[in-house]
């Protein structure tokens, strides 16, 4: 049908009407871009005060930290569930969503899902949950030292009860432990990772066997002895810095456990801890920790501390630091590039040794005790240990006061050794101290998409491996600084592995570099 002409009167009211609307959608954008900034403001606060708790505050002030941390989730809690934040973000998405840019439309719906579940919470679950996992971190650190899991199980026990309710007002058609893995690694439950993990279990148990039982074991002598401290901290300042961790928007520190914090993109804090008997665990500690932090440097921070410019999910963080660790820091061209240097700085210890002793020695698959000190192979069994623990605990079928026996059970089913104290098993790490449960899958996970990752970039770049042993380390960077890091939360995790790679994440990757690599290390048949 056709349609008249309109007059100039109507055509101008018409024109009218369109510009107050759109100055109204851009007063309620920037609005919200306000509120959001100030939140993340707050949370760049309360991560200072975290990494202070755990580098520099005095222990007698661990009381007073707790109160101070409770009082600011508080105040976070309050600007997240403002009403006047919920009015915005619904004015916002219910008038002309689709016509907004990408980031804009990334804003406002991560906004809104975080609005939509700190609303569900309530300020005093929110302030409980804060305020025990202050004290609980402190509890731990003691506990561990003193090897006395029984002093640490009731902050474990209400956590569980804190958590589960927690869950149950957030997502309460999820299963408790389904809805705390969300937190993480939003979109992944128990039943995409169990039967992955069933498959590593499968496949890694019996390629540990044949490792163990093989009668040639690579010469790790030269990694015994004393190495000075100020040498390995030098070592691991200039590697770190090698691979593009820009030091005047950076730290490293130390701390009981290592980690990557900090408050912006232009303050990342990187932590390790050195032990004179061992300078390959902090030097490779500060690598992977690297890994996290080129992801925070490289985050689109210019575009507004807002949601669309922050990290995906735990997993992808973790892919980053396995990608600098384990792909680029444990292969043979970057063990030929600083060999010369590692045995400057430790002329003694390393006088025997050669590139490939060096290489075969820092990639030796033999089982330990300890995590954050195990080796690629054995390293998802350990994580897969903590998975099925934290599920026992939610559906109830694993009590607290039995997890150092259930513990010891799992750790000589699947690596064959039994922990000797409980510091060495149960209270190793400090995750459960701060309530999160749900986390440890990410490990694994992020070590099945760095190895699909890494595919993809010798595809797309096949001089990688040269561009490593001349230590020219800028077109990885770049590459990931491009394909993930400056992608933000524009995509879910499962949509960006698929645009980088191709195809969804496929653990026959991470299966068979793990089988390659140590049967050509091994000489397996």
């Amino acid at each position: 049908m056709f349609a008249p002409s309109l007059g100039i009167d109507e055509t101008c009211t018409l024109f009218k009407i369109e510009m107050r609307s759109e100055i109204t959608m851009n007063q309620h954008y920037q609005n919200l871009v306000q509120k959001l900034e100030e939140i993340t403001h707050l949370n760049g606060v309360m991560s200072t005060l975290g990494w202070d708790q755990e580098v520099m505050m005095p222990a007698g002030a661990s009381d007073a930290r707790a109160k101070q941390i409770a009082t600011l989730a508080g105040v976070i809690h309050e600007r997240m569930t403002d009403p006047a934040l919920g009015e915005c973000l619904h004015e916002l998405k219910e008038k002309d969503f689709a016509a907004l840019g990408e980031m804009e439309r990334c804003n406002i719906r991560e906004a809104l899902y975080s609005y939509e579940l700190e609303t569900k919470v309530s300020k005093r679950l929110v302030q409980e949950l804060a305020e025990l996992g202050s004290r609980g971190h402190s509890v731990w650190v003691t506990a561990r030292q003193e090897n006395k899991f029984a002093d640490f199980a009731p902050v474990l026990k209400r956590f569980l009860q804190l958590k589960t309710e927690w869950a149950q007002c957030v997502s309460p058609d999820l299963e408790p432990y389904d809805a705390n893995i969300d937190l993480f690694e939003r979109g992944t439950t128990m039943n995409v990772i169990t039967p992955i993990f069933e498959r590593l279990k499968q496949e890694l148990i019996p390629l540990i066997a044949a490792i163990q039982s093989h009668p040639v074991q690579p010469d790790t002598s030269f990694l015994q002895g004393r190495f000075a401290l100020d040498k390995q901290e030098v070592l691991a300042r200039k590697i770190s810095q090698d691979m593009g961790f820009n030091i005047e928007q950076g730290r490293i520190d130390v701390s009981v456990h290592p980690f990557c914090g900090g408050s912006h993109p232009t303050d990342v804090r990187i932590t390790t801890r050195y032990k004179d008997s061992n300078f390959v665990e902090s030097l490779y500690s500060v690598i992977h920790e690297t890994g996290h932090a080129l992801y925070e440097q490289g985050r689109p921070h210019e575009l507004g501390d807002l949601p669309a410019t922050e990290s995906l999910t735990m997993g992808i963080h973790e892919s980053q630091s396995l990608f600098w660790e384990r792909m680029i820091a444990q292969s043979k061209p970057f063990c030929a590039h600083y060999f010369e240097t590692i045995r400057a700085a430790f002329p003694e210890n390393l006088q025997s040794a050669t590139v490939d002793s060096f290489y075969r020695a820092i990639n030796t698959c033999k089982p330990d005790f300890i995590r954050v000190e195990a080796d690629e192979v054995t390293y998802p069994l350990h994580v897969i240990l903590r998975y099925e623990i934290e599920k026992g605990l939610f559906d109830g079928s694993m009590n607290v006061d039995d997890l150092p026996e259930i513990w010891n059970e799992l750790m000589q089913k699947y690596l064959g050794i039994k922990p000797p104290t409980d510091t060495l098993g149960v209270l190793q790490d400090s995750h459960w101290s701060g309530g999160a449960f749900g986390y440890f899958p990410s490990y694994t996970l992020g070590a099945m998409y760095a190895c699909q990752f890494y595919n993809t970039l010798l595809r797309e770049q096949p001089g990688t491996g040269q561009n490593i042993a001349t230590g020219n380390f800028v077109p990885i960077k770049n590459w990931l600084n491009e394909k993930i890091h400056r992608q933000g939360k524009l995509y879910t995790p499962q949509q960006l592995v698929e645009r980088v790679t191709g195809e969804p994440l496929n653990p026959d990757y991470f299966v068979e570099y793990l089988k390659n690599k140590y049967s050509e290390i091994y000489r397996l048949a």
